[in-house]
């Protein structure tokens, strides 16, 4: 997992990982029908990274504004985000966009956008990397489940 690990690092770009990704998880031993299923449907809907990143950034925002969220509204956000997070992938630093609408929703100050987008070309790649990793482990859990 480590070359398509590095190039969605890299690059911040899951596509520019998925054809090595791809070959990877077949030498790693996962069935090509397994993999050609998997993966690119968890481009679609496994953005762990993404959904990871855009919460924690919310909260984020909401505690350096010294707002206090109840349990039931970061419940309603992390589902809301785990919603309107997946169409983040196929376009470049979307997230913000995302955690814009999520702080106007959750009525938290938009200065948090601008806070964290001093940060985000290095969160984004990190959030990248995590979804092709997750996407791979995914469909290593599912071949393993297959047996």
């Amino acid at each position: 997992m480590r070359e398509p690990f590095l190039i969605a690092f890299s690059t911040a770009s899951s596509e520019a990982a998925l054809p090595l990704a791809l070959e990877n998880m077949e030498q790693f031993g996962v069935p090509k029908h397994i993999v050609a299923f998997v993966i690119p449907t968890g481009y679609g809907f496994n953005l762990d990274g993404s959904t990871l990143y855009l919460s924690l950034a919310s909260v984020f925002v909401a505690q350096a504004a010294g707002v206090n969220l109840s349990f039931g509204q970061q419940l309603l956000m992390m589902l809301t985000l785990m919603l309107t997070s997946k169409g983040v992938a196929g376009v470049p630093r979307a997230a913000l966009v995302i955690l814009a609408g999520t702080l106007s929703t959750f009525r938290l100050p938009m200065e948090g956008v601008a806070v964290l987008l001093g940060i985000d070309a290095l969160m984004d790649m990190a959030r990248t990397s995590v979804n092709v990793l997750g996407n791979c482990l995914a469909s290593a859990v599912v071949a393993r489940w297959e047996q």
